[in-house]
């Protein structure tokens, strides 16, 4: 047996798996410890997996590589139908969820590449710049952090945090 699989066989090993995703082994295991992908066991104790979970580990891998965590891709194969593999049509529904993160994403890069050498808010006041971009560390009242470099959604985060924190004192 050369270890790659029939067109015809209905489950891989992990082994096949790993070899025809181009995904680690460990990171297989990975996302069967997290629920993303499943397997069966033999009698011996090996696992098993349907065929079909080739498109799923395609699709947990394209859904990472735009920068979705973990986390969400998990929930959104959670919506799928009796937890069924994505399909084209459900790929382009669940991106589309997506869509509003990685815009957010985009517009923090944007703002990181276009201050990269400006000043980022982060109250240091080190920078001959900052003083002209925050002057007196005005930023401060929106929280900590580099707060020209936060998300809407992270800066809400690092105030709540902020928040919490003064009150701890």
């Amino acid at each position: 047996m050369t270890g790659q699989p029939s067109w015809k066989a209905k489950e891989l090993t992990v082994g096949q798996l790993a070899q025809r995703s181009g995904v680690a082994v460990s990171a297989l295991h990975f996302y069967e410890r997290k629920g993303l992908i499943a397997s069966r066991r033999t009698a011996g104790n090996q696992r098993r997996y349907r065929r079909d979970t080739l498109r799923r580990v395609a699709f947990i891998r394209l859904a990472q590589r735009v920068g979705i965590p973990l986390a969400d891709i998990g929930e959104a194969l959670d919506c799928l139908p009796e937890a069924r593999t994505p399909t084209r049509q459900d790929w382009a529904r669940l991106s589309q969820t997506w869509r509003d993160q990685l815009q957010e994403r985009i517009d923090q890069l944007e703002r990181l590449r276009d201050d990269l050498t400006d000043c980022i808010g982060c109250g240091c006041l080190s920078l001959e710049r900052c003083a002209l971009s925050n002057p007196h560390d005005r930023l401060a009242d929106q929280g900590p952090g580099p707060r020209r470099l936060l998300t809407p959604a992270a800066r809400a985060q690092t105030r709540a945090h902020h928040d919490e924190s003064a009150g701890d004192g």
